[in-house]
């Protein structure tokens, strides 16, 4: 992705050269080609600008119809959210970490969200956010609550998945939270609702 591109020149002491790339996608027109395209290539010019320039990082954040990717504008949000850390505007910083933290905590993108949540804690936010639904599963803990919201139980989901029952019980008693229920009969709705894979 242009954007990993980008950021990796930067991070790496090759800023001439990502601020290159960043002509040449402008001198081709890679931001017009698509809505989508522009706001990488705004996050992308944004990132190679001397750091009192942030009016790109402003335009792609406002940008219309940018919610349409949310991975992408949270990554803007925390750079910009960074920066204005680094700034001392530690209010406006908050406004997008926050934001950048909970869209990736609902994507469950665990890494994104643990770097968004230690750039929060360094403006004085001690608390992160608890990914919830289906997003917070691990995938054993998904298969095991589907073969339970199935009717099976733990002894048979223990022997299907080689697992110990006591082993199968943990993992449900940490899914129930997770799902926002208290009990095995609350499984099935809770695994079809699709609130909760959003």
């Amino acid at each position: 992705m242009f954007h990993d591109l980008i950021e990796a020149a930067v991070h790496t002491d090759r800023s001439a050269e990502a601020a290159a790339h960043v002509a040449a996608a402008r001198d081709c027109r890679l931001d017009r080609l698509s809505p989508r395209l522009r706001l990488v290539v705004l996050a992308a010019a944004a990132i190679t600008a001397p750091q009192t320039d942030t009016a790109d990082l402003e335009r792609a954040i406002a940008e219309p119809g940018n919610d349409r990717w949310p991975f992408d504008l949270a990554r803007i949000q925390l750079t910009y959210g960074a920066h204005l850390r680094r700034a001392k505007r530690t209010g406006e910083a908050r406004r997008h970490l926050a934001d950048a933290s909970q869209t990736f905590h609902r994507l469950g993108a665990v890494p994104w969200a643990e770097r968004a949540d230690r750039e929060l804690r360094a403006t004085g936010i001690s608390h992160s956010i608890t990914a919830t639904g289906l997003a917070s599963l691990t995938p054993q803990q998904l298969q095991i609550a589907q073969l339970a919201a199935a009717g099976h139980t733990n002894k048979e989901i223990a022997a299907r998945l080689f697992l110990s029952p006591r082993t199968v019980s943990t993992h449900l008693y940490q899914v129930f939270p997770k799902l926002g229920i208290t009990s095995r009969a609350a499984l099935r709705d809770a695994l079809a609702d699709p609130a909760d894979s959003e």
